[in-house]
């Protein structure tokens, strides 16, 4: 056990490595308390969202380097040594139709702040910046992870816990109508958490979903099920417009109908994860 001192950064930080350790951190007046960060702990922004945030957006690129993927043509931004961060992708990508598909960078960031309103904790941390007198999407890069062909039987050592990450995935692509998820933008770590990234070509006005739900995790079904215009326009009117926004809604109704049919079917402790 490890000892750290109290400040609002401190308990951010005890909470992310408990999400990450899957154990208990025991918070009081004098200390925080958590086991030491393991070392393939990919989820590092968890609970020090708004401080990643800040760096993302202010701290000193050092130089770029091409990445051999992607359609999009993204770059890997470092950063100097001893921040929060070595580097992230940097994706300047105007809005527009580039190879025949509608793409921008703004969608990033939207699909983040979506996240975050859903506490979904699988996107990674994405800001708006200019870097070398281009506006694009800064994404945080994230080490120590796998890309994974969803046509791979890959389960975990908790077959149950993967299969929720697998179907929050799933919802969340339907819900921001993301047909472009392949082994390029699928991550996942040591310990099986999905890692969703790459979303320049979702949050259109298409109503198209790209996955038929057969199950559904329960509680991101009631946060999903519980969003209103009102919520999202403050977050993601920024990156996205009111059309694309309501579309965000159009297909929570769609996944709704679906939910409806599912449940006379079968009861809710066959089509819900818990």
């Amino acid at each position: 056990m490890r000892l750290v001192p109290v400040s609002v950064s401190a308990v951010a930080v005890a909470w992310a490595l408990a999400w990450c350790l899957g154990t208990p951190v025991t918070v009081s007046a004098q200390a925080v308390t958590a086991e030491a960060t393991p070392a393939d702990c990919s989820k590092v922004w968890v609970g020090r969202e708004a401080e990643f945030e800040q760096f993302l957006r202010t701290a000193a690129v050092e130089r770029f380097d091409d990445i051999p993927v992607g359609v999009t043509k993204p770059k890997r931004a470092y950063f100097k040594p001893g921040g929060l961060a070595e580097s992230a992708a940097w994706k300047p990508l105007r809005p527009g139709i580039h190879g025949g598909f509608w793409d921008s960078y703004k969608a990033e960031i939207a699909a983040y702040e979506l996240d975050k309103l859903l506490g979904l904790q699988m996107v990674p941390p994405a800001v708006e910046r200019t870097l070398e007198r281009e506006e694009g999407a800064l994404v945080l890069w994230i080490e120590r992870v796998k890309t994974w062909r969803p046509e791979e039987n890959l389960e975990g050592p908790d077959a149950y816990t993967w299969m929720k990450e697998v179907v929050r995935r799933k919802m969340f692509d339907n819900l921001i109508s993301n047909g472009d998820r392949n082994r390029g933008n699928l991550l996942y770590d040591s310990q099986f958490h999905l890692i969703l990234i790459d979303h320049s070509r979702a949050l259109t006005t298409s109503k198209d979903m790209p996955t038929t739900l057969t199950r559904l995790d329960k509680v991101l079904w009631e946060r999903m099920d519980a969003l209103t215009y009102e919520q999202l326009e403050p977050a993601l009117g920024p990156w996205i417009g009111k059309r694309e926004i309501r579309a965000i809604l159009a297909r929570r109704d769609k996944m709704r109908e679906e939910v409806k049919q599912l449940l006379a079917k079968a009861s809710q402790y066959a089509v819900f994860l818990r």
